[in-house]
């Protein structure tokens, strides 16, 4: 039964006075909290955390990856936005892959889906030289340690070590790494990574330089054989301060990161569900989940039309983000019907339509405040499980494979081009009442990033919900899920099959899920309460927590 503030849950939030982290993994979390404890900022918390999710959460974020940071400072106000996201390689043309037997689209794995500069090492510097208030040697002893001695295999690790075990066996480093004893570990194990410790010790020594114009660089792309990938493309990359992009929700504001991410879409999720009376719906009803995936369609139709790097496509975002823009695609929704994924064009003609391909992707996202009310939200990934799985020779450093996800198609938006960023599904996000900053939030999950991020908004602002709440109440997903080629409404288990039932009838094409299901993401979230507490939430679909003090 659900009660005026919200469904109980399996956990509460984490309610504190001085600071918060809130990650997918516990032990990152700690080492979050152990830099806030120890003076550091809640920048210093979420590079410290990110370090050890590279360690411990492999499958998901490295090293090798990229990252997007959304940062509220209060002596400045406003907010800050970071894109830490690697462009393609000076060699990487189309004709670069049609030469080498590759025409329709950049293989998913292996060194030709190495295609582009991992950027969240840069991204830990820029932030750190902005907000940091502890040393950035000191930022990595968790990390090392973990790396050094071995961390215990999380529940999430040893779910994909199964899944990836055949993809492990044919990339040797990553086996090597991952499957020490040709099988997968189980929860609980000891996972020793001495390669990656010494990688890390060598970027607490010498800094983010280490990383793109030392050792390192000549390691991570010693042994890419076809890849596009050199070392001078990395001594040329520096992470990008850009302008953040938003909308109102209920009198709040929205912060997304604009283009190369897919923020607009998220923004243009809300601005569509904005325009209906979400609390009369209910949650967990078949309006709700019946509204939202439809809003879903059509803002995705936008994105795939659109996204890309701006500094190659002039992307109409102010038409986009529009309220009277809004209004005119929320008309295709209709109470008692689906639309088909097909059926749904963007309301702009561009010259070439473009295919519609699911931009798959694992992730973690975290977030982190401290005392002094600087506020951090932070994504990072390596795109799919386990990257590209091209590890650089001796650096047990696993290469993101971001790249893979550009177009060999001549006319398409997204088409590969040396020095343009891909289309990414990372993004970090904020909230705001006013000039006050009342939330940071995000998910891993690729398609599903707008639609839990717009899930966690409705049942906080519309229901009354709290962080922890929000995070746990079923989710659904609009697209593709691993492992399928359908555009499915992917449903948690535990929503009812009377639900369920209902959208079937409705015309939308269920697929039943079990009740925590990975596939909806891994979200976390921190708020600034009525009471002014921080209150900190972290997903059970995960292996994670939020920790205060």
């Amino acid at each position: 039964m659900t009660s005026p503030n919200g469904p109980r849950t399996g956990r509460p939030p984490t309610l504190a006075n001085r600071g918060v982290v809130a990650t997918s993994h516990h032990l990152a979390s700690a080492a979050g909290l152990r830099a806030l404890t120890r003076g550091g900022s809640a920048a210093d918390a979420a590079i410290a955390a990110n370090a050890v999710l590279c360690v411990v959460y492999p499958h998901m974020a490295g090293l090798g990856g990229d990252g997007f940071w959304l940062i509220h400072d209060p002596r400045r106000g406003g907010v800050q936005a970071l894109n830490a996201s690697g462009p393609a390689a000076r060699l990487a043309t189309r004709d670069y892959y049609r030469e080498r037997g590759h025409h329709d689209q950049i293989p998913a794995r292996g060194p030709l889906a190495a295609l582009t500069v991992p950027g969240a090492v840069d991204g830990w510097r820029q932030v750190h030289e902005r907000h940091g208030q502890l040393e950035w040697r000191d930022l990595f002893g968790d990390a090392i340690h973990l790396a050094r001695e071995g961390a215990p295999v999380g529940r999430s690790l040893a779910d994909w070590l199964v899944q990836d075990r055949e993809l492990l066996r044919e990339h040797r480093r990553a086996g090597e790494i991952f499957l020490p004893i040709g099988q997968p570990a189980r929860s609980g194990e000891r996972l020793v990574q001495p390669d990656l410790a010494r990688s890390l010790d060598l970027l607490a020594s010498g800094g983010a330089e280490a990383f793109y114009r030392g050792e390192l660089a000549e390691r991570l792309c010693a042994g890419l054989e076809d890849s596009p990938l050199r070392p001078g493309d990395l001594a040329q990359f520096q992470a990008e301060w850009v302008e953040p992009i938003s909308t109102t929700y209920r009198g709040k504001t929205v912060y997304q990161l604009p283009p190369n991410t897919q923020g607009f879409a998220a923004l243009q999720l809300l601005n569509l569900i904005e325009g209906y009376d979400v609390r009369a719906w209910g949650d967990g009803t078949a309006d709700y989940y019946h509204f939202m995936a439809e809003a879903v369609k059509v803002a995705f139709a936008d994105r795939d039309t659109w996204l890309s790097d701006p500094n190659f496509v002039d992307i109409p975002l102010e038409k986009l983000l529009s309220r009277t823009y809004a209004d005119e695609r929320r008309a295709l929704i209709r109470p008692d019907r689906a639309l088909e994924m097909s059926q749904v064009e963007s309301g702009h003609a561009y010259p070439h339509p473009a295919p519609r391909r699911s931009p798959e992707g694992d992730t973690c996202y975290l977030c982190a405040v401290d005392s002094s009310g600087l506020a951090v939200s932070l994504i990072q990934s390596v795109y799919h499980d386990f990257g590209s799985l091209v590890v650089g020779e001796g650096t047990g450093i696993l290469l993101q494979n971001r790249g893979s996800f550009f177009s060999l198609d001549d006319h398409h938006p997204n088409r590969l081009e040396p020095g343009k960023r891909t289309f990414h599904t990372l993004i970090p996000a904020m909230l705001f009442d006013g000039e006050t900053f009342e939330l940071a939030f995000g998910t891993m999950g690729g398609e599903g990033q707008p639609q839990t991020q717009a899930a966690m908004l409705t049942r906080m602002l519309d229901f009354g919900y709290d962080v922890q709440q929000a995070i746990e109440a079923p989710r659904w997903l609009m697209g593709r899920t691993w492992g399928t080629a359908n555009q499915d409404l992917s449903l948690e288990g535990r929503i009812s099959d009377g639900v369920a039932r209902e959208l079937l009838r409705r015309g939308q094409p269920v697929n039943v899920l079990t009740d925590w299901n990975d596939n909806m993401g891994h979200a976390q979230a921190i708020r600034r309460s009525p009471h002014g507490f921080l209150e900190g939430g972290a997903d059970p679909r995960g292996d994670g927590a939020a920790l205060g003090y």
